[in-house]
């Protein structure tokens, strides 16, 4: 089974939980922005704790997220006030997921049961509250992001590191990371696209090019595979770095990479299909065929169709019986918002 969420499947997720912000609770989404921590502690259902980092939970940042009256968000208390706003956005994003119906359900139809998609969305929602695009446009390239325009991108704002490695890794021009080391070449955070993505932790100081940039100030180019669990070894990624304020910001790329000229991919010499599970019969198929533009999938073989068309979430009324999307219910409440 594919083990890793495409690009388009969270930003479109991220999307929908912005959506219901707009209508739900009206200029949050600017005042998530201004202060992320300090609107969530006014928010209504909701305990925001400062914990050790030893005491934060498995998710891809250093905080986690315990359903219940009230839901608890707990973040690390011992970072940067930005990474921490980024973190309560990404455990706040949680929240929207496992409270709201319609965004459930787009979890319900993934065949993991939206383990994967409802984290990598929770990091794409927290990027699109604190860097929008009009100023990611500004610092990457049509090419994809370098290492360079990806620190600068961090630079331009308040943003944390971790946003700004979201941002650059959906204007990744290939499969690929941007990962964020720290000093001794461990693994603090990763945005990836198309490829599994890192544990949190994991060591990489023993790559080539990354050893050699984490004892060269950061500057570094080359190819190399990053390591997995156990030992396990990626695939051959070109990489190039740059430092971040006393980390390492990695961009790693199987071709197609903005620094250089010419990047045939580093993978393997023949073609190679590429694995999907289709969003409407449940299949896991491999295809050749050029994935849409739109959402990122080829058409499945079986049913013959792609993600665009993905049926909406739809419930019946308990009292006028009419189908509605399911964007038409408040929560769990069987009755429309006409019937109401």
């Amino acid at each position: 089974m594919v083990n890793y969420v495409r690009r388009a499947a969270a930003r479109t997720q991220a999307k929908a939980m912005l959506a219901t912000l707009h209508r739900d609770h009206p200029g949050a989404d600017a005042r998530l922005t201004a202060g992320a921590l300090r609107e969530l502690r006014q928010w209504p259902g909701l305990d925001v704790r400062d914990v050790p980092d030893s005491r934060s939970g498995g998710c891809s940042v250093a905080g986690a997220y315990f359903a219940g009256t009230p839901a608890v968000i707990a973040v690390a208390s011992s970072a940067s006030l930005a990474r921490r706003d980024f973190t309560a956005l990404h455990e706040f994003g949680h929240h929207l997921q496992q409270t709201l119906v319609e965004l459930m359900d787009v979890l319900l139809e993934q065949p993991d049961g939206g383990t994967a998609l409802e984290d990598a969305a929770c990091d794409a929602f927290a990027a699109e509250i604190l860097l929008p695009d009009g100023l990611v446009d500004q610092h990457i390239a049509a090419a994809g992001p370098t290492a360079d325009t990806a620190v600068a991108l961090w630079r331009a704002g308040t943003a944390s590191r971790m946003a700004a490695c979201v941002k650059a890794s959906e204007r990744l021009p290939a499969p690929g990371h941007i990962l964020l080391l720290d000093s001794g070449g461990s693994l603090a955070f990763a945005a990836s696209h198309g490829l599994p993505p890192l544990r949190r932790g994991s060591d990489q100081s023993q790559v080539p090019t990354l050893s050699t940039a984490l004892s060269a100030r950061g500057r570094a180019e080359g190819r190399g595979r990053l390591a997995y669990r156990d030992g396990i070894l990626g695939d051959e990624l070109y990489l190039q770095t740059a430092d971040m304020d006393g980390y390492l910001l990695v961009v790693a790329v199987t071709d197609s990479a903005p620094w250089k000229a010419f990047t045939p991919s580093a993978r393997q010499a023949g073609p190679e299909p590429t694995g999907y599970i289709c969003a409407h019969c449940g299949e896991d198929f491999t295809s050749y065929a050029r994935a849409c533009a739109r959402c990122e999938s080829a058409p499945c073989p079986d049913c013959g169709r792609c993600d665009c068309d993905r049926k909406v979430a739809e419930r019946q009324c308990t009292t006028c019986f009419i189908v509605h999307p399911a964007a038409m219910f408040d929560g769990a409440n069987s009755r429309c918002r006409d019937c109401a």
